[in-house]
């Protein structure tokens, strides 16, 4: 099931750089109570409790990667807790959602665990904006799903001679295909997703049939990944993206058999990540003052 959840109270986000959303908290955190109608059955999934609140680094694919967790009080080691994970926007870090007192506070009420990766660019090589790789973002190509010829410009996810070159310099040698490359390309950020889960469950008495996704802008395109890839859905109960929409023809379904809620909160005059017209499977294209990136539609990623 999927639903469509316009919200004029989220500001539109910017590339360069990108403005820290203060987001709708209620809206957000509950989403993981709408999205549990017919919840799994519950697995404990608790190992011995280790981690409080605070800052941590967990070592993949030879990196340093950074993580941010807030456990609520009174969790214990044998009451499994639901987790949810959190992925900031393009330039943002772990603080973007956990350094936001609303958020904290309905986590609190609720009794839910959160964890906020950082994303990678900040540090050698790239030296850039910290962020989420997905399918397209760092190559630079639209999926098969664009609909247009193989041999055509078409085919890339931004207007090349319209929008500025974003490449990080782990692109340059060899995976981005064109100037639209914009994400990092140092590290598997799916496989380091999954790395981080699996470790938390080790680390926290966590509910392992429910754990969420959410992430802003570049962290909500990541999010759509997440609950797309056969490697991460089976993970999570349900996921929402907040203002992110995947690239142009990347229309898969989700990663698992079995259903993948999903709720979409977006703004309807975001020039940056447009939604599109309601009811129209058509892409849609970002109307800032620089930039010209393709994006699925609203409509269209909600239907599959």
């Amino acid at each position: 099931m999927g639903e469509i959840i316009a919200s004029h109270s989220i500001r539109g986000a910017q590339r360069i750089p990108e403005t820290a959303m203060r987001l709708n908290t209620l809206t957000l955190l509950g989403a993981t109570l709408l999205l549990t109608t017919h919840a799994q059955a519950r697995v404990p999934g608790c190992a011995a409790a280790g981690l409080s609140s605070g800052t941590y680094t967990l070592e993949h694919a030879g990196l340093t990667r950074t993580f941010r967790v807030y456990v609520p009080p009174g969790s214990t080691g044998t009451v499994p807790s639901r987790l949810v994970m959190l992925f900031h926007g393009w330039g943002g870090n772990e603080d973007e959602f956990l350094g936001d007192s609303g958020v904290i506070d309905e986590a609190r009420a609720r009794g839910y665990i959160l964890a906020a990766p950082r994303g990678l660019g900040s540090g050698a090589p790239d030296h850039g904006m910290n962020s989420w790789t997905f399918r397209g973002s760092a190559t630079g190509l639209a999926g098969a799903g664009a609909g247009v010829n193989s041999n055509s410009v078409a085919t890339a996810i931004c207007d090349t001679a319209s929008t500025p070159d974003y490449r990080y310099p782990s692109c340059k040698t060899g995976t981005a295909k064109n100037t639209c490359s914009w994400t990092q390309c140092q590290d598997d950020d799916i496989g380091f997703t999954v790395a981080l889960v699996r470790y938390l469950e080790t680390r926290l008495c966590i509910d392992t049939a429910h754990v969420y996704a959410t992430g802003g802008s570049n962290g909500g395109m990541f999010t759509w990944e997440l609950g797309q890839n056969s490697l991460s859905a089976p993970i999570f109960r349900a996921i929402a993206p907040v203002i992110g929409l995947p690239h142009r023809g990347y229309l898969g379904g989700p990663g698992k058999p079995d259903h993948m809620p999903v709720m979409l909160i977006t703004g309807l005059n975001d020039p940056v990540v447009p939604p599109g017209a309601w009811d129209s499977d058509a892409y849609t294209t970002t109307s800032n003052d620089k930039d010209r990136f393709y994006y699925t539609g609203a409509t269209a990623i909600t239907k599959r």
